[in-house]
């Protein structure tokens, strides 16, 4: 399992004099540099990075860290399994979102699995909406203490029918994962080196895998706060680089920001591995990583902003991703001004 210490000791000791130094540009607006400042009193903060139509307005670290060190993303991580999963379906590794899983993974299914397994789709486990009894949270333990966590996945209890009510699960997106290293014949990261690889700034430092090689999809992924920046601003680009090169195909950013269900937790809306919600009187789409790891889209700006905080201390419960959303509302309101 991936922790902070040892994504630290990843990065090349030349960074240390770098890390206590904030990283906002001169020319960063007054005001923006003023909220920028003020939000050092967030004390498991790493790094803010701010963009508007593609220039960077402000970048700054906090509390000995720096923009170019790695850090755990956590489940910031499942919006990069879905954007492969649409690369997957326009190079015609995926039939689309409404085939079912069973036949893909037929090797890892139970001896005698529940009918619904049959019913369940690609698009259901973006959306979270697979039915199966999730396996995140309290129950994240069971599943990576598994021998195998894809058929540990594919043989929980159905709880709802597939398609029903939104059930948070990072095993579903494990199984994204799995699904694309079968039909990409190659380790799912070696697939986002190919598929990113026009990405500048896209990088992903370390990930974990289970015991049979699969990359974890949706968790334990280590990359720099401006490696999650550039592909924030891919997904603002409708799926192209500055260059032009389409990337992501545009009509799957469309369609993974599509509102298809919504957190029973937070109420926010979610699509294909994106929460929705409106912050600061903005239409706001963003990938949430336990701890407080954030990427911000904001359309009707123009805007990027990316937010990366310790990933061992929780965000929810605490209030403290609400504290970002209020952060990311005055940064808002400064573009506005």
């Amino acid at each position: 399992m991936l922790t902070r210490r040892h994504l630290l000791y990843s990065v090349p000791v030349m960074l240390t004099a770098f890390r206590a130094t904030a990283q906002q540009p001169a020319a960063a607006p007054p005001r923006l540099a003023d909220i920028l400042v003020r939000a050092e009193r967030l004390k498991t903060l790493q790094a803010v990075i701010v963009s508007r139509q593609g220039e960077t307005l402000a970048e700054r670290g906090y509390h000995g860290f720096a923009p170019q060190d790695p850090t755990n993303i956590k489940s910031a991580s499942k919006s990069i399994i879905s954007a492969m999963v649409g690369i997957a379906i326009s190079k015609g590794l995926l039939e689309g979102t409404d085939q079912p899983i069973a036949a893909i993974l037929r090797s890892d299914l139970p001896d005698a699995p529940d009918p619904r397994l049959a019913r369940v789709t690609v698009g259901n486990l973006l959306s979270m909406q697979s039915g199966m009894d999730p396996l995140s949270g309290p129950n994240y333990g069971r599943f990576v203490a598994s021998r195998n966590w894809v058929r540990f996945a594919l043989d929980q209890d159905f709880v709802e029918d597939p398609g029903g009510s939104m059930l948070y699960s990072t095993a579903s997106s494990h199984l994204l994962s799995a699904i694309l290293t079968k039909v990409g014949r190659k380790p799912t990261l070696q697939l986002a080196r190919e598929w990113f690889e026009p990405v500048e700034g896209f990088r992903i430092s370390s990930w974990s895998r289970d015991r049979q090689g699969i990359y974890l999809g949706g968790n334990q992924m280590a990359m720099t706060s401006r490696s999650l920046h550039a592909f924030g601003e891919l997904y603002r680009r409708g799926g192209r680089t500055a260059e032009g090169v389409q990337v992501v195909p545009e009509d799957w950013v469309r369609t993974s920001w599509q509102q298809r269900t919504n957190s029973r937790y937070s109420g926010d809306g979610y699509g294909y591995g994106w929460f929705l919600k409106q912050i600061g009187g903005e239409d706001v789409r963003f990938a949430w990583g336990y701890g407080g790891q954030m990427l911000y889209i904001v359309p009707r700006l123009a805007m990027t902003v990316t937010m990366t905080s310790d990933p061992e201390a929780p965000s929810a419960r605490t209030g403290y991703r609400d504290q970002l959303h209020a952060l990311l509302a005055e940064i808002t309101a400064s573009a506005s001004a």
